[in-house]
């Protein structure tokens, strides 16, 4: 059976073809049920970017009403797309974002928001906060002055994983906790970003802080606890 792929696409647009096609598969092990499309170098293979390649990617990628978020590397590539999306039929551009973000880690950020059926909106956001994440994120003073009667769910499960919380199991973890109406943090970090959870370095034996708020905050805890302890299928 086919797998119904999300709402919305990713187009990886780099002067590199190796680049952009390895980033597609990057991010493709975190998000298998997205749609990511590599416009990387030249025709010919040589650097560059090519509006042939470009324009193909977003008309395959806004196929069926899908939206798409659009990433590049560099400055021409932006040209090279906005050249691109001025000439498409308007239906087809007003469905396409072109996100300023990191590309890399705006891809790999993007692409689980969208695994989890985000809108075009929320991907488009978390491609754009990618580009901050590094220097906001666990044992913030918001995270510091909470009180253990401030209505947060609380629980502690050890980390089993040989490799640590590594890009795997973080992406699993924030599509995991896409199903629960819930805000969840690991050592104050936001456990619905992948860049969040993968900065905070947690090795195998580290114990893990939960804290979930909000009406499946329950459910949320609990089901990520069940996750670590279950080592993410890794153990």
């Amino acid at each position: 059976m086919t797998r119904e792929l999300a709402p919305v696409a990713l187009v990886l647009v780099s002067h590199s073809r190796a680049l952009a096609q390895g980033t597609v598969e990057l991010a493709g092990q975190m998000a298998p049920g997205v749609l990511l499309i590599a416009a990387g170098g030249m025709d010919d293979g040589g650097l560059g970017t090519s509006y042939e390649l470009v324009e193909q990617a977003l008309v395959e990628a806004t196929q069926g009403d899908r939206s798409a978020v659009v990433l590049t590397d560099l400055g021409s590539a932006v040209l090279t797309t906005e050249s691109v999306l001025e000439l498409l039929d308007e239906d087809v551009a007003a469905r396409v974002r072109l996100a300023d973000a990191p590309f890399v880690e705006g891809a790999v950020a993007a692409a689980v928001t969208a695994h989890g059926g985000a809108d075009l909106g929320g991907v488009l956001a978390s491609a754009v906060h990618a580009g901050s994440t590094f220097g906001d994120v666990a044992g913030s003073p918001a995270a510091a002055e909470r009180t253990p009667d401030d209505g947060v769910l609380r629980a502690v499960a050890v980390l089993r994983n040989p490799l640590g919380l590594h890009a795997r199991p973080a992406a699993v973890v924030a599509r995991m906790l896409a199903a629960y109406d819930a805000k969840v943090r690991v050592n104050g970090a936001n456990a619905a970003s992948v860049l969040e959870l993968m900065k905070l370095g947690a090795k195998q034996g580290v114990e893990l802080t939960i804290e979930t708020e909000g009406p499946q905050a329950a459910e949320a805890r609990d089901a990520l606890v069940a996750a670590v302890e279950g080592g993410f299928g890794e153990v």
